[in-house]
């Protein structure tokens, strides 16, 4: 059984969010607080952390922060939930390492639908090893692994996923929506700005090796090793 960790300082909200996530299938835990939530995720190890944004005495954005931080933490996929809508706010969010974001009101099947999505893309379903070599970039997607000039990176489940796709489709252009559509698990309505943003994060990164992932203006993105 998987085990979502809900960080959320709304009582009835949290426990709502785990009425309907344990229809679901899953086990949940509530934190009410950052620091909480933190110590939570640490000694627990969900298998998913939906985290509040506006929270008392640490911002959601600094407990994301902290979560990548810590190497035990790190992997665990986020989804951030939030009142505010605003496109910057959503940058914000995956800036600091937010696998997905979910804006206030929302419905539970299309909560449900986005920590499918998440999970789905933080599992590992590979049997056997799998190397893809492109120039200084080595991709094991057994190990979940991405090494650039021989010195591991860390990607969070999102950021390796979209790696993957371009590696898999080298040469190719891919369209912001199919990207939406093959690394997000379902479509997004006008929120190409995700796939921009997770593209910064790959280039920053990767470093010098972050200039093979091409902009193909006003289409989408490609994976080129000369």
């Amino acid at each position: 059984m998987e085990t979502i960790l809900i960080i959320e300082d709304e009582r009835d909200l949290a426990e709502l969010l785990a009425f309907n996530l344990e229809r679901e299938g899953y086990k949940t835990i509530i934190a009410a607080d950052g620091i909480e939530g933190l110590a939570n995720a640490g000694h627990c190890h969900p298998d998913l952390i939906i985290l509040d944004l506006m929270l008392p005495g640490m911002l959601g954005t600094e407990v994301c922060k902290n979560l990548k931080k810590s190497e035990r933490t790190a992997g665990i996929p986020v989804i951030m939930l939030t009142a505010k809508g605003e496109e910057i706010d959503k940058v914000v969010g995956f800036e600091v390492g937010a696998d997905d974001y979910v804006v206030k009101p929302f419905s539970s099947r299309e909560l449900n639908l986005r920590v499918k999505a998440v999970l789905r893309r933080s599992n590992t379903e590979t049997v056997s090893s799998t190397m893809i070599e492109l120039g200084p970039i080595t991709i094991d997607t057994d190990r979940h692994q991405v090494m650039v000039n021989g010195e591991e990176i860390f990607f969070t489940s999102t950021e390796f996923k979209l790696l993957h796709v371009l590696a898999q489709r080298l040469g190719r252009v891919q369209s912001r929506d199919v990207l939406l559509r093959d690394v997000w698990g379902y479509n997004f309505v006008d929120d190409s700005r995700t796939v921009d943003t997770h593209i910064t994060r790959l280039r920053t990164k990767m470093g010098a090796a972050g200039d093979l992932i091409k902009t193909v203006r006003g289409f989408g993105y490609k994976l080129e090793v000369q």
